[in-house]
């Protein structure tokens, strides 16, 4: 039976830093309590004025397929998952093939909000297994919401930021890829988001005027038990299909976006803060880009070893919610 695994990582991060302190200055009022204590973010990084997020995208990868020992021509699919996309059309992922100069890989782009980058890995893995023409898969998460910040809007500049991270997985003869679960519920799709620019609300002079729409906007308030509740009960679900439980899990990996509801899915979980990894307090949140960039850092930082069950659990705006457990292996060449 074919099988599925990541063989290596990558993350790229924008130099441009901001800190709590410049945002307070820039608000005219002292957010660095709440947003260091409860959200976790001490500072992130932000995009050039010049950097899209086919760039950062880029970047990312080339250095995924470096840690993986695979050069750019071997691979079959690029998968990128974003909702901050180079343009509405065509895709993103086609860009990043074009730029690495990967000539022999199909594309397409995923968006379902900050559950993108799990679910595309998730995507990626069944080519491998299905079809054995797919053998190497580049699986990127980029995120550049910075170009659609209201920088006067307390609720958003605090929290989001910008980076990318992308995976290589490549076809093994050991299970990497174990099981995955995905889940959704619409009745949330109007809560936050960039609602101007599809069909339903084109931009024009009226929604640039207002300036509303064509920025991110937390536009209803999620109630808090989406994460702490749903995070915890995907994981148990998605170890379930796994046949592994609790006990076995090494490393549980979180969407970035507050720091409070992973301590409080932790407690839900019964386990220690020691058993997750967080990146947010350096780098913000980097929405569809934070679970392979805390992936890498965890990587980088020796969190995670040979063999070790991880759990990435994701989610993001929609509700999309993803999650899939994986036997870390050994695979560069």
């Amino acid at each position: 039976m074919r099988h599925a695994a990541i063989a290596g990582t990558g993350i790229y991060v924008p130099a441009r830093t901001l800190i709590n302190d410049d945002l307070s200055n820039m608000l005219g009022e002292n957010i660095n309590e709440f947003v260091s204590q409860v959200v976790g973010i001490e500072e992130r990084h932000i995009a050039a004025e010049n950097e899209s997020s086919a760039d950062l995208a880029y970047f990312a990868a080339a250095r995924a397929l470096e840690n993986a020992g695979i050069t750019a021509d071997k691979l079959d699919l690029i998968i990128v998952a974003t909702d901050t996309p180079e343009y509405i059309s065509p895709a993103t992922s086609v860009v990043v093939q074009h730029r690495l100069k990967a000539t022999n890989a199909g594309t397409f782009d995923i968006n379902c909000a900050c559950a993108g980058f799990v679910t595309a890995l998730d995507v990626a893995s069944k080519y491998i297994i299905a079809d054995r023409h797919y053998n190497n898969v580049l699986v990127i998460g980029t995120y550049a919401m910075s170009k659609y910040i209201d920088w006067k809007d307390k609720k958003t500049c605090t929290i989001f930021a910008d980076g990318a991270g992308a995976v290589v997985v490549c076809s093994s003869d050991r299970p990497g890829i174990m099981a995955s679960k995905l889940v959704a519920d619409g009745k949330y799709h109007d809560y936050m988001g960039i609602l101007a620019g599809g069909t339903r609300m084109p931009i024009d002079e009226k929604v640039l005027s207002e300036g509303k729409f064509n920025r991110v906007r937390f536009l209803q308030r999620y109630p808090p038990e989406v994460n702490i509740e749903g995070w915890p009960k995907l994981v148990k679900e998605v170890l379930a299909r796994a046949g592994l439980s609790i006990a076995d899990v090494n490393l549980l990996l979180f969407t970035q976006v507050n720091l409070s509801s992973i301590k409080a899915a932790m407690e839900r979980l019964e386990l220690p803060m020691s058993l997750t990894h967080t990146i947010m307090q350096k780098w913000g949140y980097t929405g569809s880009a934070c679970i392979p960039m805390v992936l890498h850092d965890a990587v980088q930082t020796n969190r995670v070893k040979d063999g070790d069950i991880l759990v990435l659990c994701a989610s993001g705006g929609g509700l999309n919610m993803a999650a899939v457990v994986l036997k870390w292996l050994s695979l560069r060449p």
